[in-house]
Order: structure tokens, then sequence, then C-alpha cells
């Protein structure tokens, strides 16, 4: 179970925030994970984590870190849990309705895709440079919102992959627009392996960081703003005084896996976190 931030550009979608309160607990149960520095043990997918109560909370969810489980701190399901509880499955829990279980398990991550997809298209919608494409954006919106209201059944009949490729490569678009306002030649390193790298102090304003792996980099002080970091890897990396202002399609669990300071700065949107 996530640490639950509240962001202030997801008050006006409150779908896209991770209601716990309202999900029967989808992140302790749907994925799998293995033992690891994120998790102290291995757990099958469909399996309850044992540490997962009968009134769907977590039983150390204020000591997480502590115990091994800091990969439950970092995830984020953009509000899929409370959609599929409360709206796919009619608010009726895995519990109460057994058979339903292995449905709800499956369909749980394809609501997920969609809905980060609609958080990035969201933060896309309101980024002035690119106006040009918001009409294509706010179709993209609809129809990702509208797949995400369907019935259990068709859930897992779609091509999830093949909606997000289509919508990605109007992201990719949109953070084109974006990076160019930085009136430099842009750093790219999309998919790049910088596990480790030294980039203190680093000029990457507007710089393609997209899949980017900067697990354990030094980033202290860099300049990242309008730099996309959508699906970069900054596990352990050290965000000290960095300037994340402006960042591109940045989102909570990035921060919530790295390290930071008081000096960091953030977009308007996002929380720092209470370990840094």
């Amino acid at each position: 179970m996530s640490e639950n931030h509240e962001r202030p550009a997801d008050r006006g979608h409150p779908e896209l925030r991770a209601d716990c309160e309202r999900c029967f607990a989808l992140c302790c149960v749907a994925p799998a994970f293995a033992a690891s520095t994120d998790f102290a043990i291995d757990k099958g997918a469909g399996h309850a984590c044992p540490n997962l109560q009968d009134d769907f909370r977590c039983g150390i969810h204020t000591r997480l870190r502590q115990r091994g489980f800091a990969g439950c701190t970092v995830y984020d399901c953009f509000g899929a849990g409370q959609q599929v509880s409360q709206i796919t499955f009619g608010g009726t829990s895995w519990r109460q309705a057994p058979d339903t279980a292995k449905q709800m398990f499956e369909v749980f991550p394809v609501v997920r895709q969609l809905h980060e997809l609609l958080h990035h298209l969201t933060e896309a919608l309101t980024l002035p440079p690119a106006r040009a494409l918001r009409a294509e954006l706010g179709r993209a919106r609809d129809e990702t919102e509208r797949l995400a209201g369907l019935g259990p059944d068709a859930l897992l009949e779609l091509d999830v992959a093949a909606h997000r490729q289509e919508v990605n490569g109007l992201l990719v678009r949109t953070s084109e627009l974006v990076r160019a306002g930085a009136g430099r030649r842009r750093k790219e390193h999309r998919g790049a392996d910088l596990i480790g790298a030294k980039l203190r102090g680093a000029d990457l304003r507007g710089a393609n960081l997209r899949g980017a792996y900067l697990i354990g980099a030094d980033l202290r002080r860099a300049d990242l703003r309008t730099a996309d970091l959508i699906g970069a890897d900054l596990r352990s990396a050290d965000l000290s005084g960095a300037d994340l202002r402006e960042s591109l399609f940045l989102v909570q669990a990035q921060l919530d896996a790295a390290r930071g300071d008081a000096q960091t700065a953030l977009p308007p949107s996002l929380t720092r976190p209470a370990h840094w």
C-alpha cells in the first residue's frame, strides 16, 4: 500500500489519486514481487501479502521501510484501485465474492496502465507549448477514460499495449514541443544506462531522459527543468538541491524512490517525500 500522497494537480481529478479507503487492497494482492532490497519476501501474483489485515489495511503501514518493504511505499496505482473496486466490480470485494477474485486481480493492472496514461495526458493538456496538440490530447484522454470504464470482460480483451503505443506517440510529440523551448542542444538519453552516473550540477534542461536508468545517480544540484522524465528509474538517485521545476511527466512514485533534501526544487503538483 502506497503512502498515498495528495498531489495538488490531482485535486481536480480525484479519480487519478489513490484512495486506499475505497480499494480492496488490490496492490497488496494482485502484483507479484521477489525478495530484494525493495521487498523482504517473495509473493506470487494473486496472493495476499501476509501483512494484509482482514479490513484491507496493511499491518505494518507505518513501518514499511524499516521492515524491508520500501517497494510498497513507492507504488502508485493512479486511482486504479478504487476504480476497479468500486466501479468495475460494483463495490463487492474479492473476499465477499471469491469467484471474482482472479478476474479482479487480472483487470487491476490493465486499469492501472490506463490511469497512468490519463495522468500523463492530463498533465500534457496543461502545457502551453503543446497547445497545438490540445485537441488530439483531449480526444486521447476521453478515449482512455472510456476504456477505463469498460466492464471486466472487455478490459481483459483490450489491447492495452497498442493503446499505450498510440498515446505514447502523442506524449512524445508533446515533449518535443515543450523541450524545444529550452533553446539549446538537447541531450538525448532515452533509455540510457546512467546507473550511478556522476551528474552533479549537470545542465539537463530539455534533456530526453525517458526510460533512462538513473539508479543511484548523483544528480545533486542538477538542473532538470523541462527534462522529460517519463518512466525514468530514479531509485536511490540523489536529487539533493536539484531543480525539478517544470520537469515533464515526473510522478510522485519516482520522487519517493529517490533521495533529496529541503533544497530540492519540485513541481507544485508533487510532494516532498517524508523520508528525505
